[in-house]
Formats: C-alpha cells, sequence, structure tokens
C-alpha cells in the first residue's frame, strides 16, 4: 500500500510541475548564459546573476538559489518567454522544475493526509467490524425502478 500511494503522489506531482512553471516549459525559449557576480546595492553582498542576450537586448536574472552552487564564469541554461524575457529563470532540475517550497508544502500535506488516513482506518471499533462481518450485499436486479 506506501508503494501505490508513494507512485501515485509522484505521478500527481509530477503533472502538477510540468504545467505549473512560469516561465511555461513548451512556449518558453531557452538559451545559454554565464554567471557573473554583482555587488547587490542592499546587502553589498555578491550574488550570482545569469547574462544573457535576446537580439541586441541584454538581461540579467538572479542565479542563485538554495543549494544550487554556481560560480563566477559558470554557462547555464536560462528559460524565458518571447514575450518577456525580464522574467526568466535559470533552467535547472533543482530551481526551475523542483522548487524547495512546493516540494516541502505538498510533502507535508501528504504526510498528513496518508497518516490521517491510516489512523482513522487502522482501529475500527467492535460494533464497525460485527457490522461489516455480518454485511451480505442485496442481490441487484438487472432493471432499476
Amino acid at each position: 500500500m506506501y508503494k501505490t500511494i508513494a507512485i501515485i503522489y509522484i505521478v500527481l506531482y509530477g503533472c502538477f510541475v510540468v504545467f505549473a512553471r512560469q516561465p511555461d516549459y513548451f512556449d518558453g525559449e531557452v538559451t545559454s548564459a554565464t554567471v557573473n557576480m554583482v555587488k547587490d546595492s542592499a546587502t553589498n553582498a555578491l550574488k550570482p546573476v545569469a547574462s544573457f542576450s535576446v537580439g541586441a537586448n541584454k538581461y540579467a536574472v538572479a542565479a542563485s538559489y538554495p543549494l544550487r552552487f554556481i560560480k563566477e564564469g559558470d554557462a547555464v541554461k536560462v528559460i524565458y518567454e518571447s514575450s518577456n524575457p525580464k522574467k526568466a529563470v535559470v533552467y535547472s532540475i533543482w530551481g526551475y522544475w523542483i522548487l524547495w517550497d512546493e516540494l516541502l508544502v505538498s510533502l507535508s500535506i501528504y504526510l498528513v493526509l496518508f497518516y490521517a488516513a491510516v489512523g482513522i482506518t487502522s482501529n475500527p471499533t467492535p460494533e464497525a467490524l460485527l457490522e461489516q462481518l455480518e454485511y451480505k450485499p442485496k442481490p441487484k436486479t438487472r432493471y432499476s425502478d
């Protein structure tokens, strides 16, 4: 039972991920970008930025993401919508396809609902067990009136 529930979760999460990404995977354009370190004006810390160009215009998007380690000069892929290249993101498994907050929330909801269902069905009352043992289905007629 645990394997079946886990497979169902993975399939449903995979279907959600494919259609919930922005910029859209099916309509987006993928191009290469170079990572540069840029000083953040608010914190004075160096942050990685992926720089790419579309035609004659140059764009830069944030390349940092928790647990993703990018160095200056790395070549990365960027996905963007041709109508709005400013909203591009770095195209990678961790950070585009799998987002830590979505994964954490969906996994916690899955676990809460799973353990609630197991808790509800694991200890039935003696009356419920007796009712289940004595149950005999009524014969069904071919055509219901």
